[in-house]
């Protein structure tokens, strides 16, 4: 069987270009987690790198298949230069985790909660899971592996977190596209929810 990673950095490559910087996160009885670091214009796009090494497999199996089930990476996009975003690559790190750490199976429309700021002065605590496709394609494998997808992650405030739970993500969305929310602003407030 082929590793996967080398596969995933080569999608990633082609997608967003040469990274600026990597860093390797490694947390105790998980595989290591890298974060790269991509940036165009005034947009840093960082993406994980090593969530997909293994399958997410439902916590309720009494065995954990090592072959079949949905593999992902995630991808953040914002604006360069507003704030300290590169201190996130620990957030994104834990999350990418979190599938092997706390059996979730990471799909869109979840939200992941790192209970605290992504990074330094961030209004955000959690991320939403969006649509995969747009900016990275999914990435096929042979089968009887799942294809990689690369999961775009969008930042929430704790009041859209709490509104999303009662309303959903579709319905999130619809507010932000609505109010015309720049989703990569690193600093922006919390879209009117009344």
């Amino acid at each position: 069987m082929a590793d996967v990673l080398p596969l995933v950095e080569a999608r990633l490559r082609s997608a967003l270009g040469e990274p600026g910087a990597r860093a390797a996160v490694t947390f105790l009885g998980t595989d290591r987690v890298e974060v790269l670091r991509f940036q165009a214009g005034d947009i840093v796009r960082y993406a994980t790198l090593g969530m997909s090494a293994q399958p997410m497999n439902d916590p309720t199996a009494v065995v954990a298949d090592p072959v079949k089930g949905a593999r992902a990476e995630l991808v953040l996009s914002v604006r360069a230069g507003i704030a300290d975003t590169d201190k996130v690559l620990r957030p994104l790190a834990v999350l990418a985790a979190s599938p092997q750490v706390e059996g979730l199976i990471v799909a869109p429309g979840a939200s992941l909660d790192v209970g605290e700021p992504l990074w330094p002065g961030a209004p955000f605590t959690s991320v939403l899971v969006a649509e995969p496709g747009g900016l990275v394609e999914d990435l096929e494998l042979d089968e009887p592996l799942d294809p990689v997808r690369f999961l775009p992650l969008l930042p929430m405030t704790p009041n859209e977190a709490a509104w999303k739970r009662v309303h959903g993500a579709q319905a999130l969305q619809e507010r932000w596209l609505t109010n015309g929310t720049d989703l990569r602003d690193p600093a922006r407030r919390s879209v009117p929810l009344e």
